[in-house]
């Protein structure tokens, strides 16, 4: 998200060229549909780095120039020797002369495809995760019942929200939202997680459910949600404690990276 805002600041002044993954086979640096944007002066965005990045900003800006009118607007790169890198595939890459007149087509076609996921809780762990996500492929709802809580920047890919009660804002998530439940109040966590769990029983729409504490708070809460009906297999739904495992700090910049890999690891919809 910030490498396009820099992309619609900068095609506003000069035009630039973009440069796309279109297609790539075996072992590559980047994706298909990563993409970087060339100008005279500036690089924005990336496509891996390396021989391949250099070589690319190099026809990127002979094209800019002017230097290569009768050039393909493909080109194939082995990513063998001749490039200096070992990767051993096959990177395919799209150039193509781009201005301000084309920034409505372009925030379309490269607005990355980001994951809905809501945060619960604006406390230490929540503001480190905010900053963690800020450059992930989230869309985040970051809701609290305290309306003041909520610094007075965040992030672009953040929306606050206030909810009171705060459990009221699970029935409007968006399909496939991630959940992180850390609010100021186990009576608000639990009531957070009973909501999820009554939305899974209905829709089973929600990938992931994470509450943050440790595995005796764990044991407390399943307890009561099975004296409000719940099913075992429903509980084993909630992971907790949240996390990758192997990451003892307990700082919440460490548990914010830590959530922030697991969430990586839920599979896109």
């Amino acid at each position: 998200m910030a490498a396009l805002t820099d992309l619609t600041t900068r095609l506003a002044e000069a035009p630039a060229v973009l440069v796309h993954v279109e297609a790539a086979q075996g072992s590559v640096p980047r994706e298909a549909g990563a993409w970087m944007a060339v100008f005279a002066d500036a690089v924005v965005g990336t496509i891996g780095g390396g021989r391949l990045e250099f070589e690319a900003i190099a026809e990127a800006r002979a094209r800019l120039a002017g230097e290569r009118s009768d050039a393909a607007p493909v080109v194939r790169y082995p990513l063998g020797p001749s490039l200096g890198q070992c990767c051993g595939g096959v990177a395919h890459l799209r150039y193509a002369v781009v201005t301000a007149q084309d920034l409505p087509q372009l925030r379309a076609r490269l607005a990355a495809r980001h994951a809905p996921l809501a945060l619960f809780g604006g406390g230490h762990v929540g503001r480190a995760l905010i900053q963690a996500l800020a450059a992930l492929p989230f869309d985040v709802r970051w809701i609290d019942s305290r309306d003041e809580i909520f610094p007075a920047q965040v992030p672009d890919n953040v929306a606050c929200e206030h909810s009171d009660p705060v459990q009221a804002a699970v029935a409007d998530l968006a399909p496939q939202s991630r959940v992180l439940i850390m609010s100021f109040s186990h009576a608000e966590d639990l009531d957070v997680v009973a909501a999820c769990l009554k939305r899974l029983r209905e829709r089973d729409d929600l990938p992931y459910v994470g509450l943050i504490g440790s595995q005796t708070k764990w044991a407390t809460f399943r307890h009561r949600l099975e004296d409000r009906g719940f099913q075992p297999e429903e509980l084993a739904r909630i992971t907790c404690p949240i996390g990758v495992p192997g990451i003892p700090g307990k700082q919440p910049e460490v548990i914010a990276v830590a959530v922030a890999a697991q969430l990586l690891q839920v599979p896109q919809a």
